[in-house]
C-alpha cells in the first residue's frame, strides 16, 4: 500500500470505531439473566409526581391488531413481527407509574376458578374446621378500563447508506427504520364514556457498519482485512417504550382534563402540564422523518449578505472579488417572498482589473419546504450593475448594465426571528463592457457566492389557539 491508501485506510478505520460504541461490546461468552433493561420513558413514568388517589383499573386485552408477520428473505414466516405481550408490558407500565391500581382482567376465567377451588375447600372441610374459615373478600372492581392495542408496524419507512472504496481500501454504513404505533385509551366504567385517548408511535433502528482491505501487498502476497457490525433496536424495547410514554401521556392529559390530580396540588398540576405539553408541540411540530418544523410568524424581514463575486469575461486570468448587500422581502405567501436588494460589488479579473459596482435587483424567492427549520430555496428576478467609478486609467466610465439573476441557497431558522443562510447565484448581464474588453458574441456574466442573516418582524399573525388551562369539567368515573 502507498502512503495515500495507508492514511485513507486508517482514516476509515477509525471512523469505524470511534462512532461505534457496541464494536468494543461484542459478545465473545454467554451472559446470565439480567434484570430487564429500562427506557428513558421508564424513568419519566417513575418521576411522576404522586396522585391524590390510585385509580383501579382493568386491562382485559391490549393486543397485536396489525396482524403482521415477520418478513424473511426466503419466504413467509409465522413469527409475528411484535411482540403478543403487549397486556403485561401495560399493567407493567402502570404499575410503575404509582397511579393506578391494576386488577386481574387478562385471565380473569383463571382468577374465578381459583376462587372456586377454595370456596369448594372450605366448604367441604368445614365439619372438620372447629373454628370456620372467614369469607373470601369481594374482588376489586374497577373505575377506568384501559383498551386499545398496537395498530400498526411499518417496515423500512427508510432506507440508506453510505461507501466509498479506492484501490482496494473501502468502509461502508447501512441503515433502516421501521415504526410502531400504539393507542391507548381510557373508559369510564360507570357510563362506558371515553374519557381520553392518546396516540404514540416510536421508530425502530437497524444498522450495519463494515470496513474492509484487499490489496496484494507483494508478488503472491496479498493481504485482506474486514470488520465490522450490526445492530438491530429490539421490538419488544421499542413496544414498551411506546406504552410508557402512552400512559405518561394519558395520566397528564388526564390531570389536564380534570380526571384525576396530583397530591402536590394544582400549581404543580398545572406546571407538570405545561412542561408537557411543550413537549408535545415540538414533538408535533416534527413530520414523519424527524423534519423539525418551525411555526412561522412573521411576515416581514430584511437580510444583510457577505459575498464573493467571480467575473466571467473575455480575460483569461479569473480572481475573486468581494460585495455585502441589504435587502427588505415581503411574504406574500409562506413559500413565497418578493425581494428588493441593493449591494456593493468589486469586481477583480486578469492581472489588474478591478472595479466598484452597485447592484440593484428585485428577485421572487420560493421556500421548498416552507414550514421546515432547514430548507432549501431558488430565487431569481431582473437587476442592473451601476459603475460607481468616475473613470478607469482614462477610460470612460461604463453604462448602466441590465441583467438577470438565478440563484439557489440553504436557509435555516435559528429561532422564529433569525435564520441564516448560504447562496450561490449566476448573474446574466446584457453587457460585455464589465471587463473593458469587447469580444466575441457573448456577453459578460458574473457568479455570486455567499452568506446572510435574515431578520424577520411584523406584527404577528393572529393565533387562534386558546390559552392552555386547567379547565374543570363534569367527570364521572
Amino acid at each position: 500500500m502507498n502512503t495515500i491508501q495507508k492514511i485513507a485506510f486508517i482514516l476509515l478505520f477509525s471512523s469505524l470505531l470511534v462512532s461505534c460504541g457496541s464494536y468494543f461490546n461484542q459478545p465473545i461468552m454467554q451472559q446470565p439473566a439480567r434484570t430487564g433493561e429500562v427506557t428513558k420513558s421508564t424513568k419519566k413514568i417513575r418521576e411522576l409526581p404522586v396522585p391524590e388517589k390510585k385509580i383501579v383499573v382493568g386491562v382485559y386485552n391490549f393486543k397485536d391488531q396489525t396482524g403482521q408477520y415477520k418478513s424473511i428473505e426466503t419466504g413467509s414466516t409465522f413469527s409475528t413481527a411484535v411482540s403478543q405481550g403487549g397486556t403485561t408490558m401495560l399493567i407493567k407500565a402502570l404499575e410503575d407509574s404509582k397511579w393506578f391500581t391494576p386488577i386481574e382482567r387478562e385471565n380473569l376465567s383463571n382468577l374465578l376458578n381459583e376462587r372456586n377451588i377454595i370456596r369448594n375447600t372450605r366448604k367441604e372441610y368445614k365439619k372438620n374446621n372447629k373454628k370456620g374459615e372467614p369469607n373470601l373478600p369481594p374482588l376489586l372492581y374497577a373505575g377506568v378500563l384501559l383498551e386499545g392495542g398496537i395498530v400498526s408496524y411499518d417496515t423500512n419507512i427508510i432506507t440508506g447508506g453510505l461507501g466509498a472504496r479506492y484501490f482496494g481500501v473501502g468502509a461502508s454504513t447501512q441503515y433502516r427504520e421501521d415504526r410502531i404505533t400504539v393507542y391507548l385509551r381510557a373508559v369510564s366504567t360507570s357510563n362506558g364514556r371515553i374519557l381520553k385517548t392518546v396516540y404514540v408511535s416510536k421508530t425502530i433502528l437497524s444498522q450495519a457498519i463494515d470496513a474492509s482491505l484487499f490489496r496484494y501487498v507483494n508478488f503472491k502476497r496479498l493481504l485482506e482485512v474486514e470488520t465490522g457490525y450490526t445492530k438491530n433496536e429490539p421490538v419488544q424495547l421499542a413496544l414498551k417504550e411506546a406504552i410508557e410514554k402512552a400512559v405518561t401521556s394519558l395520566i397528564i392529559e388526564g390531570i389536564q382534563e380534570h380526571l384525576w390530580k396530583t397530591k402536590e396540588g394544582e400549581e404543580a398540576d398545572i406546571q407538570l402540564v405545561n412542561q408537557y405539553l411543550e413537549e408535545k408541540e415540538l414533538e408535533e411540530s416534527k413530520l414523519l422523518y424527524n423534519r423539525s418544523q418551525l411555526k412561522k410568524e412573521f411576515k416581514n424581514y430584511v437580510s444583510f449578505n457577505l459575498s464573493t463575486p467571480l467575473l466571467n469575461g473575455d480575460l483569461a486570468k479569473k480572481r475573486l472579488g468581494y460585495g455585502a448587500s441589504l435587502s427588505y422581502s415581503k411574504q406574500l405567501t409562506n413559500a413565497i417572498s418578493l425581494t428588493v436588494q441593493g449591494g456593493y460589488l468589486k469586481l477583480q479579473t486578469g492581472e489588474n482589473y478591478e472595479k466598484d459596482f452597485s447592484d440593484l435587483s428585485i428577485n421572487a424567492e420560493v421556500l421548498i419546504l416552507p414550514k421546515d427549520v432547514l430548507s432549501p430555496y431558488l430565487y431569481g428576478g431582473l437587476g442592473v450593475l451601476i459603475d460607481l467609478d468616475k473613470s478607469n486609467n482614462g477610460i470612460e466610465k461604463i453604462q448602466p448594465a441590465p441583467k438577470v439573476q438565478l440563484g439557489v441557497g440553504l436557509l435555516y431558522f435559528a429561532t422564529q426571528k433569525i435564520a441564516i443562510k448560504a447562496f450561490a447565484e449566476s448573474n446574466y448581464t446584457f453587457s460585455d463592457e464589465l471587463d473593458l474588453i469587447e469580444n466575441g458574441k457573448r456577453e459578460d456574466l458574473y457568479y455570486n457566492f455567499g452568506m446572510g442573516i435574515n431578520y424577520y418582524f411584523g406584527n404577528k399573525k393572529k393565533d387562534k389557539t386558546p390559552d392552555l388551562k386547567l379547565d374543570e369539567n363534569e367527570n364521572n368515573l
